[in-house]
């Protein structure tokens, strides 16, 4: 028997996705997040930590990616759970902070048990700032490896969005049967996050509430919308994230959430997996709850993790600080229409 139209409008408000408390990806339970970062180096890190060790995989769409321990989460390898994540600044150099931050963790007793050995399972991926005008002139030694340690120490359910750590976007979702999904990424994307030369984003159908602006997409959508835009310097440009959920999933499980969550690179930023990008996305299972159905339960966490992830860029975006005073640096939206 067909529905009415208010049966409807019924079913959609009792379906509706909510954010969780935070609208941060610290909504998944298990989860915490630290960053550290340098003004004069106009760099940083963002560390995600897990309470227990957690399932993990990756996938990459982009064409300059720079990563470290992304082949240890293939379905197939030995290796179940990792123990944190690292998204950084500072292209391959960066890739140090995840040292910092497996010291910090060792220190603490955990990883991977090796008989008497622990290695604490840390996978990272780098986005490339070494032309942004900060001071990269470090000598020897990077200072990656001390912001692993202080994103550490740093970590915890509430942390900063925009400019903070490795360039940061968050949000979370609570699907309708009660898992959580959220999102974490660092955007520096060689594609445009806006619609043409406006203020609206490319992710305003997914946005909850008013968190980037409440702006929608524009009326009339303008002519030149679907025009190819490209922004900043050629190699100076990626998009790296984690998507996050509370539900019990094997690793194949979250490879399979990881592919599905990149669809919301592509619905946030166009051009999107460009040669020129490392467009690098996680997904982790903190392991709270089971899948109600091995197959529906996790295409449904698939199509939010997609949502999520680009609510998450747009914010990102939103939030990112005035470049003002910063003559080498581009404007921010805030920079273009805040006011």
């Amino acid at each position: 028997m067909a529905l009415s139209s208010g049966g409807i409008f019924a079913r959609a408000q009792e379906n509706e996705t909510k954010t969780g408390s935070l609208n941060l990806i610290t909504d998944v339970v298990g989860l915490r997040v630290g960053n550290a970062d340098d003004s004069r180096l106009r760099s940083g890190i963002t560390a995600v930590l897990f309470d227990q060790p957690a399932v993990a995989a990756v996938d990459v769409r982009g064409g300059g990616p720079g990563s470290r321990e992304t082949d240890l989460l293939a379905p197939e390898n030995t290796v179940q759970a990792i123990d944190a994540l690292v998204l950084c600044g500072g292209s391959a150099f960066g890739l140090d902070a995840a040292g910092g931050v497996q010291a910090r963790l060792r220190e603490q007793g955990r990883g991977f048990a090796v008989r008497s050995a622990r290695v604490p399972i840390v996978p990272a991926a780098a986005l490339f700032d070494l032309l942004n005008g900060g001071d990269k002139h470090w000598g020897l030694h990077s200072p990656y490896r001390d912001f692993g340690v202080a994103a550490v120490d740093a970590a915890g359910r509430d942390f900063a969005l925009g400019s903070a750590g490795a360039g940061l976007g968050s949000a979370s979702a609570v699907s309708p049967d009660g898992y959580t999904v959220g999102a974490l990424v660092a955007v520096n994307a060689v594609g445009q996050a806006t619609i043409g030369d406006g203020p609206h984003f490319w992710a305003a159908p997914y946005e909850i509430g008013s968190e980037f602006g409440g702006l929608g997409w524009p009326a009339p959508f303008p002519s030149t919308a679907l025009v190819l835009r490209t922004k900043g310097h050629p190699t100076g440009n990626t998009t790296i994230g984690v998507v996050a959920t509370d539900a019990i999933l094997t690793k194949p499980q979250a490879r399979r959430l990881a592919v599905a969550a990149q669809d919301g690179l592509a619905r946030a930023v166009r051009p999107a997996h460009t040669p020129l990008d490392g467009d690098t996305v996680f997904a982790v299972a903190t392991g709270a709850r089971a899948l109600r159905d091995p197959v529906w339960t996790l295409a449904s966490l698939g199509a939010l993790a997609a949502d999520v992830l680009a609510r998450a860029v747009a914010r990102g975006v939103y939030m990112a600080a005035s470049s003002a005073g910063l003559t080498d640096m581009p404007p921010s939206w805030k920079d273009r229409f805040g006011r």
